[in-house]
This record gives structure tokens, C-alpha cells and sequence, in this order.
């Protein structure tokens, strides 16, 4: 069974920064693009970062760009978000998800897996 299991969420004053973390099992996903997604109360779910497959290239929303730093490690199937000066607008729920293959990383329409989610608040 594939899975995406996100974790490193919390409670975090502003400026301060978190780590999350993804582990994917079920399969390799060295070839798949892989993103960071979040979703705040009302509002709609958006791609914050994404990496394409051998990690060589980026994606960052211009809200997090020199703040948010996605990286993969393919040999653990992982994928992480390092997030530093966050601020009240971070606080959401944070998805790991995985690209269709060979989906263009950057596109949010690519991705059609989905973890379960976990939640950042960051506090003013």
C-alpha cells in the first residue's frame, strides 16, 4: 500500500522554524516529482515548494521564497521542508504529496497523492 506519512508539525512563535518531514512507503519515489502543500481555514489548498525527482531543480511560492528550503533524500524516500522566520500567515496544514510520473514538478495539478497532513501554527 503507498503511503505518505508527514511529521515535524507544531506550535511556533514567530520567526521561529520548524522541520517537517515526509516518508514515503509502498513504493520507490526517486522518479516522481514530490511537493509541500498547505491549506489554511477558508482558504483553498496551495503548492508552497516542490522538487523535482533527482532534486536538481526548486519550486517555491513567492510568499516562502528565502524563508522555506525543500530537499529529498531518495535513498530514504523522504522529502522535507525546512522553514525558517515563519510568521501567523505559515499556520495551515502542511500535505507531503507525490507528482504523477513524468508531471511537470512545478504544477500543482500534478500531484495525486496525498499524506495525511500535518499542522503548523505559528503564533504572533
Amino acid at each position: 500500500q503507498v503511503q505518505l506519512v508527514e511529521s515535524g508539525g507544531g506550535l511556533v512563535q514567530a520567526g521561529g522554524s520548524l522541520r517537517l518531514s515526509c516518508a514515503a512507503s509502498g513504493r520507490t519515489f526517486s522518479s516522481y516529482a514530490m511537493g509541500w502543500f498547505r491549506q489554511a481555514p477558508g482558504k483553498e489548498r496551495e503548492l508552497v515548494a516542490a522538487i523535482m525527482r533527482s532534486g536538481g531543480r526548486t519550486y517555491y511560492t513567492d510568499s516562502v521564497k528565502g524563508r522555506f528550503t525543500v530537499s529529498r533524500d531518495n535513498a530514504k524516500n523522504s522529502v522535507y521542508l525546512q522553514m525558517n522566520s515563519l510568521k501567523p500567515e505559515d499556520t495551515a496544514v502542511y500535505y507531503c504529496a507525490v507528482g504523477g510520473l513524468g508531471t511537470y514538478y512545478a504544477d500543482p495539478t500534478s500531484y495525486n497523492l496525498w499524506g495525511q497532513g500535518t499542522q503548523v501554527t505559528v503564533s504572533s
